[in-house]
């Protein structure tokens, strides 16, 4: 016997640690060759690692949550062979990990290529035992789910409808997915039949984590100040109407693609709002081209995918890179350049947007915009005869949320002011 220690390997330049989001195995299990051992998380993607060994798994280094150092043992595996520690056969190359990070999450055929760039003469990677289990979904229809007895059995502990949860990988649910169901879904599970929900204890972990380190990190650093000011969509909304009602085969026009237009016509006019601050070494850099984030919420919890060079981009096409980015973030098949390099962010929650809102910056970035919803209201209006009558009209209220050590209260006002002007006056937006 011997034993075989798999050490974190380098995974990505600049990456000094890991953390450890998903295990596939424990002490006692026996692993193959190949065989999922973690899922670990980076800054920039969620990596699996796999065993280089067939053997009995004898120790693991920390539980899901705990953050390993490159370098540090992960895996201690004992073997039938007579291979030295760390020598039973090669750990992941730093470069085909790095095209798994590229790639994040592939299609077969770049999955094909990277498998074989880590173990060209390993046989196919053999998947967990999974069973397929009749449930009974909600209307009475049969749903088949595919997950193994112990993510089954953690679901029914949790009273949680395998048939009501999305999967993140083939149709597959996994223990991963039952954190993001109780993580986001406001049910966080539901109550069967004669069965009281108890109190949940649920780690942060993953991206969740990510996500609570960088909006504290942008409170705890960042002076926030907040700008509402109430615009009258009417026209606006009427125009977009008619653009849709004649698309042909263009994507449906929603609010946002307008909305950003207006926001990259105003932008010249105010550079300071279009800007990144780098607080430690102290220099504002404000940017010619905008390349605007949008805030969504997804499975794997709030993503800011980008659109490129926003300002270069029409009405149509700024239309489709919004629907392209937004499935990319929800399936988790975003590349990492998509989801880093923003200047400016919007966030919006669409009819649930509210009245305002005081939406945190992304850093380092220095403002945010927040459309909100809109409403009908009875308005004040010129008759066209130097007097007034009552019309109903729809109005939205936009939001804006500034970094004070950068932007200015007036130049904030102002920046919105000029948006304003255009959406009120839409045909703005069509001109050169």
């Amino acid at each position: 016997m011997a034993t075989y220690t798999f050490r974190l390997p380098d995974i990505g330049e600049g990456i000094a640690e890991a953390e450890i989001v998903a295990w596939h195995v424990k002490v006692g299990d026996t692993v193959e060759e190949d065989g999922r051992l973690a899922d670990m998380m980076t800054d920039k993607a969620t990596v699996e690692m796999e065993s280089p060994v067939t053997g009995k798994v004898v120790s693991i280094a920390g539980d899901v949550g705990d953050v390993v150092a490159i370098g540090s043992a992960l895996v201690v595996i004992e073997t039938e062979g007579e291979a030295a520690d760390g020598h039973a056969a090669p750990a992941p190359t730093e470069k085909a990990v790095a095209e798994r990070i590229e790639a994040e999450n592939p299609d077969a055929g770049d999955v094909a290529k990277v498998e074989a760039a880590v173990a060209p003469t390993a046989p196919e990677p053999m998947p967990a035992p999974v069973e397929v289990v009749e449930v009974s979904a909600k209307h009475d229809v049969d749903a088949k789910v595919l997950a193994s007895p112990a993510v089954r059995q953690r679901a029914s502990d949790l009273g949680i409808d395998l048939s009501e949860v999305r999967s993140s990988e083939e149709g597959r649910i996994r223990h991963a997915d039952l954190d993001q169901f109780l993580s986001y879904n406001a049910k966080g599970g539901y109550r069967s039949a004669g069965r009281e929900r108890g109190d949940e204890f649920i780690k942060v972990i993953g991206m969740r984590r990510r996500i609570a380190e960088n909006m504290a990190a942008s409170k705890r650093h960042i002076p926030h100040f907040s700008y509402v000011e109430e615009c009258d969509v009417t026209a606006l909304e009427a125009m977009r109407e008619q653009l849709n009602a004649h698309r042909g085969d263009k994507p449906k026009l929603t609010l946002l693609p307008l909305l950003i237009t207006a926001i990259c016509r105003a932008l010249p006019q105010f550079p300071m709002i279009n800007a990144r601050y780098d607080d430690e070494a102290g220099v504002v850099t404000r940017y010619g081209a905008v390349h605007l984030g949008m805030a969504a919420q997804t499975p794997a919890g709030l993503m800011v995918p980008v659109v490129r060079n926003a300002q270069s981009l029409n009405l149509w096409q700024l239309a489709r890179e919004i629907v392209r980015l937004a499935e990319a973030a929800r399936s988790g098949s975003a590349k990492s350049e998509e989801l880093s390099g923003s200047t400016l962010t919007v966030t919006s929650l669409g009819p649930l947007g509210g009245v305002a809102t005081t939406p945190v910056i992304n850093r380092p970035e220095v403002a945010i915009i927040g459309p909100n919803r809109i409403v009908e209201r009875p308005m004040f209006v010129p008759d066209g005869m130097g007097g007034e009558r009552i019309e109903k009209r729809k109005l939205m209220n936009i939001s804006i949320s500034c970094d004070h050590r950068v932007v200015d209260g007036h130049d904030a006002a102002s920046f919105v002011q000029a948006v304003k002007k255009l959406i009120e006056t839409p045909v703005l937006l069509l001109g050169d």
